[in-house]
């Protein structure tokens, strides 16, 4: 049994859509930013960073793993899915991982901040956030031309990325042009797994109010 510790942000849905692909058991702890639960003593245990997501694996000696890109990383090598186990292919999963990770999750991020919720217009800022997360689409763009996924198969590295792309509106980036992409996104949200993993956690009335602080908050 897995216990997830999570909330409704991409870098959440990230977790809760691998664990559905996985089959794998998991109970879900959805914290809430207005009480700062992430902060609290209990959980700060479990993610010194006190960011969500995070798990323990329960059947593993209460083994505790935190940032998103390491929890993929764990669940796909505990199951032996989701990632080739031959070095290149693993390596082609880990780049395209790593670069949502060190890419579009900080760019679109602030392209989020600074676009929605500073309570003063930087356009400067909002217009190199928007553009740089926009060359990072193109860039998935060129590599969707070549492959049906991002590192060949589907992978932990479409599981990541996805979450983050299919909501560039609220960045205010375009995905108009980019034609492999948008085939991309609409194959991946078609998984009854990955919208099984959007659902969680279950939307409360409370739901958009904490998405909005969470990516104030650049949640990673």
């Amino acid at each position: 049994m897995i216990d997830l510790y999570t909330a409704a942000t991409p870098n959440g849905h990230k977790v809760s859509i691998a664990l559905e692909e996985l089959g794998l058991a998991y109970r879900v702890h959805a914290l809430s930013f207005d009480k700062k639960e992430q902060k609290r003593p209990g959980f700060l245990r479990i993610n010194p960073n006190g960011r969500i997501p995070a798990i323990v694996d329960r059947d593993n000696d209460d083994f505790a793993v935190f940032e998103s890109g390491a929890i993929l990383i764990y669940l796909a090598e505990k199951t032996g899915q989701l990632m080739p186990t031959d070095v290149k292919g693993r390596s082609r999963v880990i780049q395209w991982l790593m670069f949502q990770m060190g890419g579009i999750g900080p760019m679109q991020g602030q392209a989020n901040a600074f676009f929605r919720y500073f309570p003063e217009k930087i356009q400067p800022a909002i217009d190199r956030y928007q553009h740089e997360t926009r060359r990072l689409y193109e860039v998935l763009d060129g590599r969707l031309g070549e492959a049906e996924f991002l590192a060949g198969d589907y992978s932990i590295a479409d599981i990541a990325t996805f979450p983050w792309v299919r909501i560039h509106d609220w960045a205010g980036v375009s995905i108009d042009g980019l034609a492999h992409l948008q085939r991309w996104l609409a194959a991946i949200e078609a998984r009854p797994a990955v919208q099984r993993g959007l659902a969680v956690p279950k939307r409360q009335e409370n739901t958009d109010k904490m998405v909005q602080t969470a990516q104030s908050m650049l949640i990673r």
